[in-house]
This record gives C-alpha cells, structure tokens and sequence, in this order.
C-alpha cells in the first residue's frame, strides 16, 4: 500500500482535531488511572486477595463492551454537491477529522485510505482504514457509505446524503458503530462532543441538527 505523503488535510480541520487530542488524551489516560488507584487503595486497606478482585472488576467495568452509538446530523454548506461528494468519497472525509487529523501518516490505495494513528508517546498505534461507496437514487438524491474497520475489525459505518437547495447544498448523514464500546471509550466521546461542531465548521459545513443515542 503506497505512502501519500502529499495528501491535503484542511489545516484548520487538523488545528481543532489537535485540540482534540491535546484534552481526550489526558482524560483517557485518567480511566486507566482510576483503576490502578482503586486497586491500590483497596491493598492498603485490606489485602492483596481482594484487591486483585477489585482490579478485576474494575477492569472488567471499564472494558466490556456495552454500548453502541448511533445518531443522524443535518448539515448545510456552501459549496456545490459535487464538492461535498467529492469529499466524503476523498482521502479526508469530513465527519472523520478526528481520525486523519491526528494521523500521522495517510496512506491510499485504489480501495480504501488509511489512517495511521500512534498514541501513548508511540508505543501503540492503530490503523483505522475508510472504504467509500457512492450512488444515486432518485428519492434520496447522491449517497454516499462510509465503512471503517480499525485494525481490520468494523468501526463504525456512515451513510451521507447530499442534496442541493436554494443555492446551498444539504448534507444528512446518518452514523452507526458497528461495535459494542465500554465505558472507557466516553472520554473520548465527551471530548468529541466539544470539538466536532468545530471540526466540521471548519471545513465550511454548519450543523443544522443533531441527535445522538447511545443503545445496547
């Protein structure tokens, strides 16, 4: 798979998922924390024995999978439908600034682009790999499916319809994770929440509407 160095990302889309990272990084960590304290705390103050069954589940808390994420956003925008198709379908889609904007590499092929993303300090990384789908249909007007796997195993899937209006193109994209996540993962869901108005503004998009829902 070839190297793309050379591939554009909106500097100030990657400047908001710099943020980001600088908060949901640290807030993550702090999860990770909180069960190497309670485990601690419980050995001071009783014995190893339960403490290691405190650690167990307290890691167990955090870690099963429970959750999936769903929800439909509204978006509007001034550039022309092609424009916004072209996007989505290109190597930095616009609902996934939080993904190539930290990358630190971008690599694309002739079937899928892929984020190359490190984490605590370099000593972890994860690939999260897109594929984009599009067509059109005469009810919905141009469609575009995102499918992301990371590391090979389903993410999440984002389904986009693009229509223009009075001189403005609207964009309705419904999401669905395509995996359970543990109560770990909403730290990063809280410092998302903050920053992905910003993220989307910043690549020309206003949000007209949003609802999210978590589900089981």
């Amino acid at each position: 798979m070839p190297s793309n160095p050379d591939v554009e990302r909106p500097r100030d889309a990657r400047t908001v998922a710099e943020q980001y990272r600088r908060y949901e990084r640290p807030l993550s960590a702090l999860v990770a924390i909180a069960v190497v304290v309670t485990f601690l705390a419980t050995y001071l103050a009783t014995s190893l024995v339960p403490a290691v069954g405190v650690f167990a589940g307290s890691l167990a808390l955090v870690s099963v999978p429970i959750f999936r994420l769903r929800g439909t956003v509204r978006l509007e925008t001034d550039a022309d439908a092609d424009a916004v198709v072209n996007a989505f379908t290109g190597p930095t889609p616009p609902v996934l600034a939080f993904q190539w904007g930290i990358a630190d590499a971008v690599v694309v092929d002739d079937e899928a682009v892929t984020y190359r993303i490190s984490y605590l300090f370099g000593l972890q990384s994860v690939e999260v790999t897109v594929r984009a789908r599009g067509n059109s249909t005469p009810e919905r007007g141009r469609t575009v499916e995102l499918t992301v796997t990371a590391e090979g195993e389903p993410w999440s899937t984002y389904t986009v319809h693009v229509t223009p209006h009075d001189g403005r193109t609207g964009v309705e994209y419904e999401y669905v994770s395509d995996r359970r996540f543990g109560l770990r993962r909403l730290p990063q869901r809280l410092v998302a929440g903050r920053y992905r108005d910003e993220a989307l503004a910043a690549q020309g998009y206003t949000v007209v509407e949003r609802d999210s829902r978590y589900g089981v």
